[in-house]
């Protein structure tokens, strides 16, 4: 039997060593920041956001890694196709950023402080469908706390 699962974990052991060149042909392997995604112009009050769009498993995985730098009123909406429990973690993302995670309407549930490269976890405090990521304390610069609602797109009930 031990023999067995040796030959077990070899087989898979070959089989994903001979993978991983395809995965790295094929791009899915991802070295620079993601910066040409669509956009979607959002509004918090009076003050506006350009929001990149992560719609993707794929674009939501990489989100704002390897990104030296950020325009101050430039943020990334994570978009989910059901409301859920959202956790965000910094893995290879070097700017320090706020995570507002925000209601089918518009409505911010809660806000998290997310510092860079670490893998610490931050969710939703109830099921949603969008997290936007905005430079850490822009939420708090502007006043913008829980309760406050987002506007634009997204959040319109014909988006949905």
């Amino acid at each position: 039997m031990r023999k067995q699962r040796s030959l077990v974990v070899h087989a898979r052991t070959a089989v994903l060593a001979a993978l991983l060149p395809l995965v790295f042909a094929t791009g899915h392997a991802q070295e620079g920041p993601q910066t040409n995604l669509p956009r979607v112009p959002l509004a918090a009050g009076m003050y506006q956001i350009d929001a990149q769009v992560a719609l993707t498993p794929a674009q939501r995985q990489i989100g704002l890694m390897n990104r030296p730098e950020m325009p101050p009123q430039e943020g990334m909406l994570f978009v989910f196709e059901e409301p859920a429990t959202q956790c965000f973690w910094m893995k290879n993302t070097l700017l320090p950023l706020t995570a507002a995670f925000v209601a089918d309407d518009g409505t911010i549930v809660n806000l998290a402080d997310m510092k860079p490269q670490t893998l610490d976890s931050h969710c939703s405090g109830k099921p949603v469908r969008f997290v936007l990521e905005m430079h850490q304390g822009w939420f708090a610069k502007k006043g913008i706390k829980a309760g406050f609602r987002l506007t634009g797109k997204p959040f319109q009930a014909g988006a949905r």
